[in-house]
């Protein structure tokens, strides 16, 4: 059985509030996510491909995340 902490952390991205501060348009037109504003924490919600595809986009927009 999948453990559900693994496939959540495939599915989603959470980041401080601010983090995605001139880059939110562009990633989400580049790619099929859906992006929260959750009290202090911006959630980027996609498939595993997706996800993977919009951290690489946040890395190379100088945006760290573990």
């Amino acid at each position: 059985m999948v453990n559900a902490d693994r496939f959540r952390d495939s599915t989603q991205i959470l980041l401080p509030a601010g983090a995605l501060n001139g880059i939110r348009d562009e990633l989400e037109s580049r790619f099929t996510v859906t992006v929260r504003t959750e009290d202090e924490q911006v959630r980027i919600i996609g498939s595993p491909v997706e996800i993977k595809d919009a951290g690489d986009f946040l890395a190379m927009n100088g945006v760290t995340f573990a």
